[in-house]
């Protein structure tokens, strides 16, 4: 809850500011200060943003964890679906090409969003 009140306050404080830069009118300098903070708002945010600093690194460190076992995984199942058509012929195409090739297919999108990353 303080959290999203934080993000709140921190997006509306960078809004005004850049339309009051836009605007000529002066800027107010330093961080946003909440109710009940008193002298130490710098304390706060330096340790918020370490926090969210060190959440944003793990979760980047979870993506990419994540991103190389799918890609590994798709290493193994296109070698998989090579190895079903080299064994199907011209005239008969196998169930099992068709459902490897979907599931290529669904990892492949999935790795794609991955690397896009969390925006």
């Amino acid at each position: 809850m303080r959290s999203t009140y934080l993000t709140f306050l921190l997006s509306t404080y960078l809004l005004f500011s850049a339309t009051a830069g836009a605007q000529g009118l002066p800027q107010r300098t330093g961080p946003p200060m909440l109710p009940g903070d008193r002298g130490n708002a710098g304390e706060n945010d330096q340790a918020e943003r370490e926090i969210a600093r060190n959440a944003a690194k793990k979760a980047n460190e979870d993506r990419e964890k994540s991103l190389k076992s799918d890609t590994d995984k798709l290493v193994k199942l296109t070698a998989e679906l090579k190895e079903y058509v080299d064994k199907s012929n011209e005239n008969v195409l196998s169930m099992d090409v068709i459902k490897k090739a979907e599931e290529i297919e669904k990892l492949a999108r999935s790795v794609k969003e991955k690397m896009k990353g969390p925006n």
